[in-house]
């Protein structure tokens, strides 16, 4: 097993011991008890044997590489249904992994442990909302937006991907993420920075830009000959800390960060799966499916 670099923190996270003293684990409250259904006999759950559950390597490789895709919580409205509590994320990502070879499946904020990790070949960390500006060290902007428990969840599963060396694709707040993860900082509102919003036109509205890449860099290589980025974001990244900056708006702002050291860490500041570009998330599935076709060592 690959073992996590201090750059981006390591056991003894403090988010853990946060999180878990706000739940109240080990502490003897009502929401701590668990109601066993009736029926169920707790001796003959504890007595049953674990068995794993399979992995593409089990089979020579003949499942899909299995991608895990974080997730949003929010109001959802559908049918008779209207604002209820639901964990989704854009098709496209879902239909993005699909087209690349790969099976998505979502993953919902919890911060119990990381242990789908173990399930898995490959992790998107998908967009969304702002990472607090408190794990970068600053005080929040008035048009920072941030959800505390997606940034505890994600980045235990962001830790504990790298840890694992799981090939792993950062798309926008996703980027963010692993850059502030790897100890650098972020422009909370890009407009006070650059002059002007082409970042995040307008709601809803993308912003096509052509970047630059760094050459023989992985994203270079992704890219070709077509560089046409689409954006929606109002923070950037101001220090990368340790991670290589790969890719360029043409304002400057960093698009694409990489780990040189690590087999696949990829973030991108745009959003590939709008298009569902095949280059980013098939590099993604070939990474997992390389993976997932190896010996079933213990990771």
């Amino acid at each position: 097993m690959t073992r996590l670099p201090t750059r981006y923190g390591g056991k003894g996270n403090p988010d853990t011991q946060l999180s878990q003293a706000a739940r109240g684990v080990g502490a003897e409250s009502p929401s701590a008890q668990v109601q066993i259904p009736c029926g169920w006999d707790r001796r003959a759950r504890d007595a049953a044997p674990v068995h794993p559950a399979p992995r593409a390597c089990d089979y020579g490789g003949a499942m899909r590489p299995i991608i895990g895709i974080t997730s949003y919580v929010l109001p959802a409205t559908w049918g008779v249904w209207v604002d209820l509590e639901s964990a989704l994320v854009p098709n496209d990502y879902v239909e993005a992994v699909r087209r690349a070879g790969g099976r998505a499946v979502l993953l919902p904020p919890d911060d119990l442990d990381t242990d789908v990790l173990d399930r898995l070949d490959g992790l998107v960390l998908a967009g969304g909302p702002d990472v607090q500006p408190v794990r970068y060290g600053q005080e929040p902007h008035p048009a920072t937006v941030a959800q505390p428990e997606r940034d505890v969840a994600e980045l235990a599963l962001l830790r504990g991907a790298l840890d694992r060396d799981l090939p792993l694709l950062g798309v926008c707040r996703g980027m963010q993420l692993l850059t502030v993860a790897a100890g650098g900082s972020l422009h909370q509102h890009l407009p006070d920075v650059l002059g002007h919003e082409k970042h995040r036109p307008g709601p809803g509205i993308y912003g096509s830009q052509s970047a630059r890449f760094a050459p023989g860099s992985r994203i270079a290589a992704l890219m070709g000959d077509d560089p046409t980025i689409n954006c929606f974001h109002h923070q950037g990244v101001a220090d990368p800390g340790p991670l290589t900056v790969t890719g360029w708006a043409p304002d400057g702002l960093p698009e694409a960060v990489e780990d040189p050291d690590r087999r696949f860490v990829l973030g991108v500041q745009w959003h590939p799966e709008v298009g569902r570009d095949r280059r980013l998330f098939g590099a993604l599935v070939a990474a997992a499916t390389k993976e997932s076709t190896g010996t079933c060592a213990d990771r």
